[in-house]
């Protein structure tokens, strides 16, 4: 298993909160501001896009851990820069330091972990489970 996968590499992605990325839609507060969860998609989505070109074809990330600080309000209509930083390599568990920010202002930052998995096995994965799980 060789993904040339180093500490020190780094993404980021630009977003613009709009109407469906504010706690007022997503239901996570009665305001018009970037919403949280929001703002953690984004930061997966970063760190997922970083690591991406380096695994095998058959390969993908998942999310396993956050532990984000939501720190300020960032209005409808606001710039976001979203970063994301690998900080460690333990086989297949990647761990990145996350930030997201508008100008000089830090909206929220934080730790993510993903884990390497294997499309196939990890969907047959899910098809078990499904049969363990109450599904409509």
């Amino acid at each position: 298993m060789s993904y040339h996968l180093k500490p020190g590499l780094k993404n980021r992605i630009v977003k613009v909160v709009g109407d469906n990325d504010i706690a007022s839609f997503l239901g996570s507060g009665g305001v018009d501001v970037l919403a949280t969860p929001t703002m953690i998609t984004w930061m997966e989505e970063c760190a997922r896009l970083l690591v991406e070109k380096y695994l095998n074809k058959n390969e993908t990330t998942v999310g396993i851990h956050v532990d984000v600080y939501h720190k300020a309000a960032a209005p409808k209509g606001t710039k976001v820069f979203i970063e994301a930083e690998l900080i460690e390599v333990k086989d297949r568990r990647l761990v990145f330091k996350v930030k997201a920010y508008s100008g000089e202002i830090v909206i929220g930052e934080g730790i993510h972990e993903r884990y390497i998995v294997n499309l196939d096995k990890f969907k047959e994965k899910v098809k078990t489970l499904l049969k363990k799980m109450e599904v409509i």
